[in-house]
């Protein structure tokens, strides 16, 4: 299954997310690949500063490489991929190659406002395939306390998308982490951390069996 984490704006998440849903998945015992999507490279950065990472990556930051995904992937039972900001070619590539789309979203009206072209490129895409990538918002960088997530979730339900129910908390632990190339998984996350990206990749597993059962495939 080939996951992409798309969003056309920059500072939702994308790669935060992608590296610790990368590590959950190894958690429920899935072999993981993880695809750096973007020409600025900031997956590769986090995957050098750890000289004996334990996820597997490769980049593939032109659209004609991506087209080459479900290739290099072989071997694989998921792949994540840290889509690009801002390049329209690129999240074209990879809504084209994907199973899944996660659209991570910061909790304000502007990250609301500017998914709306990412969710028409789904929409016309699941049109011409019979519904394939599924996709869901991921609510990302919420601040606990406050009504911000519950205000954003309102107003992603005028999207044709579901949002999950889990969410990523805007905590300091997951740049302290990835600055050594690590994440919430390692000896110096945390508990809370390490449970909300659980969250996500149980949500989002559940989900594909759920499809797939629904397709007559039989869940991995």
């Amino acid at each position: 299954m080939i996951v992409s984490v798309l969003n056309p704006k920059g500072g939702s998440g994308k790669t935060t997310l992608s590296v610790n849903l990368a590590r959950a998945f190894r958690e429920f015992g899935r072999s993981v690949l993880l695809v750096d999507t973007d020409p600025q490279g900031s997956a590769r950065d986090w995957h050098a500063a750890h000289t004996q990472n334990p996820i597997d990556l490769v980049a593939l930051d032109r659209p004609a490489a991506l087209r080459t995904l479900e290739t290099v992937s072989r071997g694989y039972d998921l792949v994540v991929a840290d889509g690009a900001a801002k390049l329209e070619d690129m999240i074209a590539a990879a809504v084209r190659v994907s199973d899944w789309i996660l659209i991570p979203l910061q909790p304000s009206p502007y990250d609301v406002w500017a998914v709306s072209d990412l969710v028409d490129l789904v929409a016309a895409r699941r049109e011409v395939t019979g519904g394939v990538p599924n996709a869901a918002f991921v609510v990302t960088r919420r601040i606990e306390g406050t009504r911000l997530g519950e205000d954003v979730r309102e107003a992603l339900a005028e999207y044709p998308l579901p949002t999950f129910r889990a969410s990523v908390v805007q905590r300091q632990v997951y740049p302290r982490t990835a600055a050594g190339g690590g994440t919430v998984f390692d000896p110096d996350g945390n508990a809370p951390a390490r449970s909300e990206m659980l969250a996500v990749a149980a949500e989002l597993l559940a989900a594909a069996d759920r499809e797939m059962v629904k397709s007559g495939e039989t869940a991995a």
